[in-house]
């Protein structure tokens, strides 16, 4: 008899001890995966800490910029016929008598005038903001018609127009105006590009087409705020 219970107590007592190794064994396994977990969250919220960073930053960068511009420009905008666009941190252009011959490309004399007042004094305030701008656009728009032309034929026309004229503003800036302001155009050549948008963008008033108004060329600057959070996502 007490061979009998030696042997089966013997083998009670591996089997418990099987199964004591197997909970442990899981508990184990359920504490990494816990801290794991846990380290995995850290990681989250201090992304999410450093991208809400970047955009305090950048809204407060943004903020600063238009306020250089309005400070530096609202009283010259009502003479240049022009407007600052807050939300897109764009300066417009809005007189056609004053920009271009109807069709035609070349920056008119007026409009050189303008120029040469307006962008080194722009280049200059953008200088302090140069590490937060991915891009200075020079933007040509157009209203929607085009005499005896159909509404594609019409877009397309415009479409060439706006690159034309487009080219030929940042030409004036770059050739015409820009040994004035050598130190700012070696960081800003990298930079500003030429875009014609034909009718793409029309401009409205009071939520009606303006054809006059929509014929204009903007000056705008896009920052670099989503570029750095997309490489902060992308870090994974």
């Amino acid at each position: 008899m007490s061979e009998f219970k030696q042997l089966f107590g013997s083998t009670s007592k591996s089997s418990n001890t099987i199964w004591m190794s197997s909970t442990d064994l899981m508990s184990g396994l359920m504490i990494v995966f816990m801290f794991i977990a846990i380290a995995y969250m850290v990681f989250l919220e201090r992304k999410t800490e450093k991208t809400y960073e970047i955009v305090k930053e950048w809204n407060s960068s943004k903020t600063k910029l238009i306020e250089a511009l309005h400070d530096e420009f609202d009283n010259d905008l009502r003479k240049w016929e022009a407007e600052i666009d807050d939300k897109n941190i764009s300066i417009k252009f809005l007189s056609p008598k004053i920009l271009f011959e109807p069709a035609k490309s070349a920056v008119r004399p007026e409009f050189q005038k303008i120029l040469n007042d307006f962008f080194p004094r722009y280049m200059k305030i953008l200088d302090e903001y140069k590490d937060l701008i991915s891009e200075i656009r020079i933007e040509g728009h157009t209203s929607k018609e085009w005499k005896n032309k159909s509404e594609k034929d019409a877009y397309l026309k415009n479409m060439e127009l706006s690159q034309d004229r487009t080219r030929s503003v940042l030409n004036f800036c770059i050739n015409q105006i820009g040994h004035k302001i050598v130190k700012e155009l070696k960081w800003a050549r990298q930079k500003i590009t030429a875009n014609g948008l034909s009718s793409s963008y029309l401009y409205k008033t009071k939520g009606k087409y303006d054809k006059i108004k929509s014929r204009r060329v903007e000056f705008k600057v896009r920052t670099n705020a989503e570029e750095r959070i997309e490489k902060i996502l992308a870090k994974r």
